[in-house]
C-alpha cells in the first residue's frame, strides 16, 4: 500500500496555516474599508440640517394647554427623556416660562448624560422656542419648539419638533434620526395628552 505524499501545495498549508488565516484577515478588511469609503460616498449627498417633528391633539383649549407647555420645569412630568434618571441633578436659572429660563441636569446615567435647555423666544399660545445644549455623553446644540394650535375651542393640537446639524461625516446619521429621536418624541406627546386630559 502506498502512503499519501503530501504534495508540495499540501506542504505549505501544513507548515504555513497563518498564511490562509491572513489572506482571510485581508478580505475582510477589503470589504470593511470598502462599506467605510461607501457611507462617506453617501454622507457628501446627505442633507447637514434635520427635522423632526410629531404631533398630537389634545382635548383641552389652547391656552389650558400652551400655559402648561411653556413651563420647561413640566417636562418632568412627560418627557420620557427627563425620567431616565429621577436623581439627577437639576439647577434653574430664571424665571420659568419666560424668556432666558435655563433648566440644567447632570447624571451618572449616560443615557441622561449633562446638558442644559434654554428659553429662546415664547410668542404667548402659539409657540415656545428652546435651545438644548449636550455636554455628556456627547456634545452638540440643538433647537427644539412646541407649536400649540387651536382646532376648536376645546382641541388643540400640539406639535413638538426637534431641529439640528450635523457636520460631515456624522450628517449620515441623519438619515435614522427620526427613528432615533421620533418615537421618543411622540411618546412625550403621548403622555402630555395623558397628563392634561386626566
Amino acid at each position: 500500500m502506498v502512503a499519501n505524499v503530501p504534495t508540495t501545495f499540501d506542504r505549505h498549508l501544513l507548515y504555513k496555516p497563518n498564511l490562509l488565516k491572513m489572506k482571510i484577515l485581508k478580505r475582510i478588511l477589503f470589504v470593511i474599508l470598502g462599506l467605510i469609503a461607501l457611507l462617506l460616498i453617501i454622507a457628501l449627498f446627505v442633507k447637514k440640517d434635520y427635522a423632526i417633528t410629531k404631533e398630537i391633539v389634545i382635548d383641552k383649549p389652547v391656552a389650558e394647554v400652551f400655559n402648561y407647555v411653556k413651563y420647561l420645569k413640566n417636562q418632568d412630568n412627560y418627557s420620557i427623556w427627563n425620567q431616565i434618571d429621577p436623581g439627577m441633578k437639576k439647577v434653574y436659572t430664571g424665571t420659568d416660562g419666560t424668556i432666558g429660563f435655563i433648566y440644567a441636569w447632570d447624571s451618572e446615567n449616560k443615557n441622561a448624560g449633562k446638558g442644559a435647555q434654554e428659553i429662546k423666544a415664547i410668542d404667548e399660545n402659539k409657540r415656545v422656542d428652546v435651545e438644548i445644549r449636550f455636554e455628556k455623553p456627547m456634545e452638540g446644540t440643538n433647537q427644539a419648539s412646541v407649536i400649540t394650535t387651536p382646532i376648536d375651542s376645546n382641541k388643540t393640537k400640539v406639535e413638538w419638533g426637534f431641529y439640528g446639524k450635523s457636520p460631515y461625516p456624522f450628517n449620515l446619521m441623519n438619515l435614522c434620526m427620526d427613528a432615533l429621536v421620533g418615537g421618543d418624541l411622540q411618546k412625550n406627546l403621548e403622555n402630555l395628552k395623558k397628563v392634561l386630559e386626566k
